[in-house]
């Protein structure tokens, strides 16, 4: 009974907190009829028209051709009203002819109010646009949603029910937009072949339109009303229909790429010296990519030694005090491609797991109600390793079996649609790679219960054959055990995630483990109230090296609810969303975690403004057995002290964020944790400041400080081409019982983008660490008139400022490079229709 202290915990705070509202859903005194009417011309159907002639895409859609195309107009504004009449009017035409679908809106609105600039791709959203919605297969589960700015740039993406939109898709299509005395206008050319879809006589497409004024408190209106009664996008859409003579052509897209590239780095001479740089010869690599549309719904994506050369790192993000992983976006274009297929609620496919591919494969589409997708890739990235590593005699004998040594991946994906908006899954991954194995199997589904009530699941078992950290191993009572451990484990490639500060290889057990996992969710929603619970968790031996794990062995709680206020788009508060949760960790002995009570208040003012305050109080429990050995008779455990620590602890933040001007957007937060933990891990050129560190013990001290974070954003836009951003992240913490400094990182981010063009521009990026004292610096010229043709020429720099020496760690007075790279990328797209 122990191990549902938690649970029995959980649920009388949640009856606390939230004991009103959970009677009254339980009543569920909400109208069960709709209030909104949808007329009858937009509930029908609509035909769209063939056309003979193709037209001219030049962002005024006057020719004779437009006069007979389909017309969706009168506008309903969905935010920040709630379905009242939009506050300028909106047209949006539409027609096809054999290979192209071809899209026009019109927008009537004061010229010198309009907001716009010479954007790059996917960058249109925080301005006046339109956008549309086309659910090619009728399944209201996905759609593709396709936006233009009023100077024609797109942003495109995939809209997937439960999941939301994902913009790193990129398809190829034609756009152009224009500003007249009037207003604006954009003409869209889309190529079938570019879409995935439904081919055949009678078939219907969900479709839907939309336009933003961004001044206007960035209201939103749509051709169709949102019921705010009904949870989902996609099932309140309208149709349309008479695509019957689309000429369906097997296309054949290659993409040949060429980077050239110069680098140097430093490196390390011999075991004393400081280092030196080196410049590396010029290298070239030569890559492959290409798809080949099999039916108009099923794709095969295959790639030869891709070339993914950096043309947009990550963003630096605070390491200090972190205990997990940290999760970095997908960027890369072959692993984009049906991207949505492969997703679940936990995320047991993690593209960047595949580091560099040598081959990847991949097939994807949907047939009826399913849809289906494989992968598979090979990835030297984990045998490659360095010279100095190789030549190191030492080194070489624990490292020999996997130099040079591929990892295998393959992924399926199956999902199968029933009823009017459920589906059920079925997914299977592998990484193979020597001396490990994992496989992972998985089934999940999403169930509309009613129109207001929505379920997610999702069931993992794995198999590993791996190392696995075991706080209780004592390497001095198994010897031999223990030498292969540190055989295999040693090398570093392939610890736990939840380890920290061990000794590679040396505590670790290379076994065979298998886990679970499962996750759970129900989502009630109307407009006015609404409440949300989820219970997951994964078991201490679960494993998805194809996938991406925060934490193991922990299983979670949550519960949470929300109160609306109905929306005034003429008040000085537009709107009002009050929510507060309660939510508990535990690990799979019943030992508690954590556990929360939260409460936020977002409100909404003019001038596209949103202000967002909240507070909780959260009791946080570690256990020294979580970051390394357990203490026995005979030994020291991980902790100094007592062998776990628990905190309660206190924060409150706010947030607000603004666009008041057509030139100037921002954001600001402000936070603070009173008894935040000090991992007690150190901080880079900050040592450790723990109370047992200080008197000479090197074990672990975790305990309590006082944490501040800050974040600021601002970005202008001076002139319709160039655009310039600001934005700095701060966190600290001091120690409450030294009155030391555990750490203080600040992270500065200047980017600077001037568009000669809509597809030529220069960019600009610094990022600098004060903890690390690290920065870097990236300068581009780039050309990108279409996805997959490209060019590219740019300079990446990385150095120290008044860093440390990463080889013999003195301390590195001024300035000190770390790596530079001159590179030029060059790909084009040739597209071939049979």
């Amino acid at each position: 009974m122990k191990k549902f202290y938690p649970l029995f915990l959980f649920i009388l705070l949640s009856i606390s907190v939230n004991a009103q509202p959970a009677v009254e859903v339980a009543k569920d005194t909400t109208p069960k009829r709709t209030d909104i009417v949808v007329s009858p011309e937009k509930s029908q159907p609509h035909s769209v028209p063939k056309i003979a002639l193709a037209i001219v895409i030049d962002g005024r859609p006057d020719e004779e051709s437009w006069s007979g195309a389909t017309l969706f107009k009168d506008f309903i504004q969905t935010f920040p009203g709630d379905n009242t009449a939009a506050s300028r009017p909106t047209e949006v035409r539409m027609m096809y002819d054999e290979k192209h679908l071809y899209l026009s809106f019109k927008c009537w609105d004061e010229k010198d109010k309009i907001r716009a600039t010479v954007a790059r791709r996917d960058g249109v959203f925080g301005e006046d646009n339109v956008r549309v919605w086309l659910d090619t297969y009728n399944d209201q589960r996905r759609a593709y949603v396709l936006g233009f700015n009023p100077l024609g740039i797109q942003q495109d993406g995939i809209y997937t029910e439960g999941q939301g939109s994902d913009f790193s898709v990129d398809i190829v299509m034609e756009s152009k937009g224009i500003i007249e005395d009037w207003g604006w206008s954009v003409e869209v050319k889309i190529p079938f072949k570019s879409l995935r879809y439904s081919a055949g006589k009678g078939k219907m497409w969900g479709f839907n339109a939309a336009r933003n004024i961004d001044r206007l408190n960035d209201e939103f209106d749509q051709w169709m009303p949102d019921d705010r009664n009904i949870s989902g996008l996609l099932i309140k859409h309208g149709k349309i229909t008479g695509l019957d003579e689309i000429k369906y052509e097997r296309t054949l897209e290659i993409v040949p790429s060429i980077t050239v590239s110069e680098t140097g780095s430093r490196v390390q001479a011999n075991e004393i010296a400081a280092g030196r740089f080196v410049n590396q010869p010029i290298k070239q690599d030569l890559g492959l990519t290409l798809k080949y549309t099999l039916s108009p719904n099923i794709t095969f994506d295959a790639t030869i030694n891709p070339d993914y050369a950096e043309i947009e790192a990550d963003a630096p993000v605070i390491t200090a005090n972190q205990r997990f992983p940290i999760f970095f976006q997908e960027k890369r274009p072959f692993f984009l491609e049906g991207q949505d297929i492969f997703q679940t609620p936990l995320q047991i496919f993690y593209s960047r797991q595949i580091v560099d591919p040598d081959v990847a494969a991949k097939l994807t589409g949907k047939v009826d109600k399913t849809s289906f997708g494989f992968l598979v890739a090979t990835d030297n990235a984990p045998g490659n390793y360095s010279e100095n590593e190789i030549n190191n005699a030492s080194t070489f004998r624990r490292i020999s079996e996997f130099v040079d040594k591929n990892a295998l991946f393959a992924v399926l994906r199956l999902k199968r649609d029933f009823g009017k908006e459920n589906n059920i899954g079925f997914s299977a991954t592998y990484r193979g790679f020597p001396e490990q194995k994992n496989l992972l199997a998985s089934i999940d589904g999403r169930v509309k219960f009613s129109p207001k009530l929505v379920s997610q699941f999702q069931f993992i078992g794995t198999h590993t054959r791996d190392c696995f950290f075991e706080s209780e191993f004592d390497p001095t009572n198994d010897p031999l055990q223990a030498q292969r451990n540190r055989e295999i484990c040693g090398t570093g490639h392939r610890l736990n995630p939840d380890d920290v500060n061990l000794t590679q290889g040396t505590y670790e057990k290379y076994r065979t483990g298998n886990g679970l996992a499962y996750y759970f969710n129900l989502d009630y929603t109307t407009k006015n109230f609404g409440w949300y619970f989820e219970a997951g968790g994964r078991s201490k031996l679960y494993r998805a090296d194809s996938g991406f794990t925060r934490r193991t062995n922990t299983n979670f709680l949550f519960f949470g609810t929300r109160i609306s206020t109905d929306p005034k788009p003429k008040a000085k508060i537009v709107a009002i969303n009050w929510r507060h949760n309660a939510g508990t960790n535990y690990d799979w002995n019943g030992r508690l975690q954590d556990m929360e009570l939260g409460t936020s208040v977002n409100l909404t003012l003019q001038r596209s403004t949103n202000l967002n305050i909240n507070t909780g109080i959260y009791n946080e429990r570690i256990y020294e057995d979580e970051f390394g050995l357990a203490r026995s008779p005979t030994r020291d455990g991980a902790f100094f002290g007592a062998d776990h620590r628990s905190l309660w602890q206190h924060s409150i933040g706010a947030n607000i964020n603004a666009t008041p001007f057509k030139k100037l957007t921002m954001g600001l937060f402000l936070g603070t944790i009173y008894n935040a933990f000090d991992f007690d891990f150190g901080a880079g050129r900050l040592p450790r400041v723990s109370p047992s560190f200080v008197l000479g013990d090197e074990r672990l001290d975790p305990g309590p400080g006082r944490q501040y974070d800050a974040e600021l954003f601002v970005e202008v836009k001076p002139i319709d081409q160039w655009r310039a951003s600001l934005s700095y992240r701060k966190s600290e913490l001091t120690r409450r019982d030294t009155g030391l400094q555990a750490f203080d990182t600040n992270i500065f981010t200047v980017r600077s983008t001037y568009q000669f063009t809509r597809f030529i521009f220069t960019r600009l990026r610094y990022d600098y660490d004060t903890l690390s004292r690290r920065a870097g610096g990236q300068l581009i010229l780039g050309w990108t008139p279409s996805p997959g043709t490209s060019f590219y020429a740019g300079y990446n720099d990385g150095f120290n400022l008044g860093g440390f020496n990463p080889f013999n760690g003195q301390h590195e007075p001024g300035f000190a490079r770390t790596s530079r790279t001159f590179f030029i990328r060059a790909s084009y797209l040739f597209r071939k229709s049979f």
